[in-house]
């Protein structure tokens, strides 16, 4: 019981975390535009605590998921009742303007990712990113083809390995019912290409493909060290979600391998075990996943907002704000039934 609690607090401070400095990017480009802020919330749904300072309220809401901060401009009613002065208005400001209260969401995540992984090389080390072969399991399939310690991978399936999240990504999205390529470097120079079918493997409930590849994962330490492993892994992580995305799309990944909120209170339950080091890098990883969504070009994604806004450079007038408002009222009915789906499949794989 004390367990579940741990691990729900966890949870609103991991989400609580990532939520507060997206919407404060929002929010300090917003006050430096003059826009007329009405609020700046962390959670969904009823109030629960909240003060006001200025012409913005402060609160915490109930539901620990999500947050917002809500400008003149998103609500053309709210805005008449108010009598907010046009000049305070969002669409009043110039597209430059604009742009930057809309990135500076995400955009604040990735420096919160970037901030956080030099803390955790600078403090516990690096790890150098080299995709070379630490180990194979014996009796697994990529040690009865031949693959061997100290080989370096290069290729899998015809995509070119640069590091070991690339190499780890590939074989996570592997073919497992028949055999894939994989071309290593020989120690002594020379170039073999083996083929590889993953090992089915029964794990209590779950059912797991592996092939025995253990990765180089040695430790670096030192400033120098530090800058280096923070942006090939920033680095990296990004190229994992661009290539995730596109598999989604293209039928490489399927929609039930993505996680919502139940999913992701399972992660941190498990990463808590690995103590405090584990847990920031949980906040990294899924800071920069959420300010990468966050720039799709989609509706009601900032990445929607900032399409809009190039169009309107394009055509040198903006797309009128109840048709915007429309298409992002639309997206965000579409991505809540996502979003009920994903958990839907979340607690389906949690219980069975």
């Amino acid at each position: 019981m004390l367990g579940a609690l741990w691990n729900l607090l966890l949870f609103i401070i991991v989400l609580g975390v990532i939520v507060f400095i997206h919407e404060l990017g929002h929010f300090t480009w917003a006050k430096i535009a003059g826009v007329y802020v009405y609020e700046f919330a962390i959670g969904m749904g009823p109030k629960i605590w909240g003060f006001k300072k200025g012409e913005t309220e402060y609160n915490l809401r109930l539901i620990p998921i999500g947050g917002f901060c809500s400008m003149a401009g998103e609500d053309l009613e709210l805005d008449k009742e108010e009598k907010i002065p046009k000049k305070r208005m969002m669409q009043s400001k110039s597209v430059w303007q604009r742009f930057l209260i809309l990135f500076f969401g995400p955009g604040n995540n990735f420096i919160l990712t970037i901030v956080l992984l030099f803390f955790i090389a600078l403090v516990w080390g690096g790890t150098t990113m080299n995709p070379v072969v630490s180990q194979v399991t014996e009796d697994y399939p990529a040690a009865k083809a031949g693959i061997t310690s100290g080989d370096r991978l290069i290729e899998i399936n015809g995509h070119k390995i640069n590091n070991s999240d690339d190499a780890a990504l590939y074989l996570a999205i592997a073919n497992t019912k028949k055999e894939n390529s994989i071309k290593v470097v020989k120690p002594n120079g020379y170039e073999i290409d083996y083929k590889v079918q993953p090992k089915k493997v029964k794990e209590g409930k779950k059912t797991n493909y592996y092939f025995g590849i253990v990765m180089e994962q040695k430790r670096t330490h030192g400033v120098i060290n530090a800058f280096k492993y923070t942006f090939l892994k920033f680095a990296s992580l990004l190229k994992q979600m661009v290539l995730t995305l596109k598999y989604l799309f293209t039928g490489g990944i399927s929609l039930n391998q993505l996680s919502g909120p139940v999913g992701i209170y399972s992660v941190v339950g498990e990463q808590s075990k690995g103590g405090v080091q584990s847990i920031l890098f949980l906040i990294a990883y899924l800071s920069l996943n959420v300010g990468f969504l966050n720039l799709v070009p989609l509706p009601a994604f900032d990445g929607g907002h900032i399409f809009f806004l190039m169009i309107e450079a394009i055509r040198r007038k903006p797309v009128p704000p109840e048709i915007e408002n429309k298409i992002h009222a639309i997206g965000l009915m579409l991505l809540l039934l996502l979003m009920a789906v994903i958990t839907i499949n979340d607690i389906i794989k949690l219980i069975f």
